[in-house]
This record gives structure tokens, sequence and C-alpha cells, in this order.
């Protein structure tokens, strides 16, 4: 009997090692991690292959495109022109890269509602230090990027740290910067900042466009890559999906959190160089109104290119579909109040869908 039972035993309890070995490491736990970071999912890949697939990553796209050319149309004189199209471009180039640093909270599994008040406070540091003061204006920017640094180490520890909920952190954290934007800055709009700062923002021009858009451009690609091929990116996506997983899989998930917090305000900081640097000038209400649009722009971005995931290239798409529709509708002769109309519809809208195709996704085992 002994004999007989001894191998069963082994066995079995080779069996209960091998599974807990597949619940503790990483392959086993579902989601891609460092180990593939080149990798997609091969569920993912056929889900793109299928033609509903294809279709839910080109919508948006395809429908900023038929927008272009129903508005190229109907106002070929003002909108189908040059340089309306590098003023598009040029304009939101703030608000691109506001969104993108946003999306790095969002896919960590955080909000960030302070990102506006943040450009805003970093735009009238510039401002204050170097116009008020006479600092030299990188001087004033370095100033700048380390505040927004603080504010994001402040908004991550407390999230992360003492548990509370990111959306009340920073929402109190956006109230508290409005509040001493306004003390600081005495309740008026400071003007003339350094022409060197403008110069390098809107000044000069390639093909026609300001650099600040190729600014924007070139964070797109670098938070592409990372994303896409780099363990930091993927463990990001990992901590997003399920951090007890994460977790269990050894990544150091509070740490990533808050880096991630710290990304977004740093990132919002060096919106507020560009926004200075734009308009030469600062005010206590800067950068308070790129909140929603960047919201918007964020939960519409995740509904393409990779459908269901919050992406830098379906970001840009994104505010650019917006921008695009805004100023075609502003063309047309409609008041400026359409701009908050379109840009809150287009938030619920976003978000429904990208719930739907999340669910979607779900069902599909994806």
């Amino acid at each position: 009997m002994n004999a007989d039972t001894g191998p069963v035993n082994e066995e079995k309890g080779a069996d209960m090692t091998t599974a807990r070995k597949d619940v503790e490491t990483p392959e086993a736990a579902g989601p891609p991690t460092a180990d593939t970071t080149t990798v997609a999912d091969p569920a993912e890949k056929a889900a793109r292959r299928r033609p509903t697939g294809r279709l839910e990553a080109m919508a948006l796209p395809l429908t900023w495109l038929a927008v272009i050319i129903v508005f190229s149309i109907v106002e070929t004189d003002t909108f189908f022109t040059s340089a309306n199209a590098a003023s598009i471009l040029a304009s939101q180039a703030v608000l691109v890269v506001v969104t993108l640093g946003l999306i790095v909270p969002l896919i960590a599994g955080d909000f960030d509602l302070s990102i506006g008040a943040v450009v805003g406070m970093s735009a009238l540091i510039i401002a204050i230090l170097n116009v008020q003061h006479g600092w030299n204006i990188w001087a004033a920017i370095l100033v700048a990027l380390v505040a927004g640094i603080i504010v994001g180490l402040i908004n991550g520890a407390l999230t992360v740290l003492l548990g509370i909920d990111s959306l009340i952190v920073t929402l109190g954290m956006s109230t508290l910067l409005a509040g001493v934007a306004l003390w600081i800055s005495g309740a008026n709009t400071i003007t003339g900042v350094d022409q060197t700062l403008i110069d390098i923002v809107i000044s000069y021009r390639l093909f026609g466009i300001p650099l600040e858009f190729y600014y924007a451009m070139i964070f797109a690609l670098v938070l592409w890559y990372v994303f896409a091929f780099t363990p930091l990116g993927q463990r990001l996506l990992v901590v997003g999906r399920n951090r007890e997983v994460a977790r269990l899989s050894g990544m150091r998930v509070s740490t990533l959190r808050i880096g991630a917090l710290v990304t977004s305000a740093f990132v919002a900081a060096l919106g507020g160089v560009l926004i200075a640097g734009t308009s030469g000038s600062a005010g206590p209400t800067t950068g308070l109104d790129l909140l929603l649009p960047a919201f918007a722009a964020a939960f519409l971005g995740s509904t393409t290119i990779k459908p269901g995931r919050f992406n830098p290239w379906g970001t840009v798409i994104a505010v650019y579909f917006l921008v695009t529709g805004i100023t075609g509708l502003q063309l047309l002769g409609l008041q400026s109040f359409v701009q908050n109309i379109f840009y809150g519809g287009a938030l619920i809208l976003a978000v429904s869908f990208s719930q739907i195709i999340r669910r979607r996704r779900m069902k599909r085992g994806i």
C-alpha cells in the first residue's frame, strides 16, 4: 500500500509545486511583463487581424479625415489653407504635451486632476522670476520644473503611501495651486518674458510651423518607444491592469505609481514653459482651461490605434481631431462656447466608447 501511494503522493506534490510556481511567475499572470517588451499578446494580435478590430483601431483617424474633407469643402477659402493648418498644429502643442503626460498615470491606474494648475504654476513662476526679479530665463525655467516635480512627489506620496484616492488628492492640489497662483500674482497677468524663450518656442519655424509642434511630436515618439519597447513601459501597463499581479511578479508597484504621478506633473510644468514662451506672459488662471480637453483627448485616444488602452499616438490624433472640429465650427460662425460643448460631449462619448471596447475585449479574452 505504502509503496503504491508513495509515487502518487510525490506526483501530486510535484503538480502542486508546479501550480504554485505558475501562479508566482510573471509569465502565468496574464498581462505582458518586462520579459515580453517587444512581443504582443497573441490574442491582441488576433484581435487586430479581425476586420472589427482593425475598424476599431482606425475609426477615429478615418473620422478625422472625413471632418477635414467636409470642412475643406464647406470653407474652402479659410479652412483648407497652409496658414490654418500650421495654426492648428502649433496652437495645440501645449495640449498635446500635457495630455501625453496625463496618460502616464492613467496607464498606471491613477488620475491627475492637477495638471492644468501645474501648467499655470510653472508659467507663473517663470514670469515672476524672470520679469519681476530679473532672473536668467533658464534659471527660472529650472525652478519651474523642480516645482512641478515637487508637486508630483506630494501627489504620489498622498495617493500611494497614505492610500488616498488620486482624484481627491489631485483635485485638492489643483485648488490649492490655483489659490497660490492668485495670491503670488496679485490677480494680475505678468507680461514681458525673455524673448529668448519666445524665439525657441514660436518665433523659429520649420516648414512654416513653430518649433513647439515638433517638441510635442518628439515627446510623443519618446513616450511611444517607452511603452512599446522598454521594461519600464511594460511594467506600468501591468500595474494599470492588475496591481496585485504586478506585486506578486516582483514589481515595485508603489514606486511605479509615484513615478507616474511625478512624470505627469513634470510634463505639465514643461507645458507651462511652452505657454510662457507662446504668450510671453502668465496669469492666475493660466493653464486651468487645459484640464477638460486633456481628459477628453486622453479617453478619446484610448479608443483608437490600440483600442481599450491609453496610448501616445491615439492621444495625438484625438487632440487634433477635437481641435479640427472646433476650428471648423468656429469658421462657420459658431461662437466660442462651442469649444466647451465639443470638449464636454467628446469626453462623455469617449469614456462611454472606451468602456464598451474594454468590455468587448474582456469577453473575447483579450
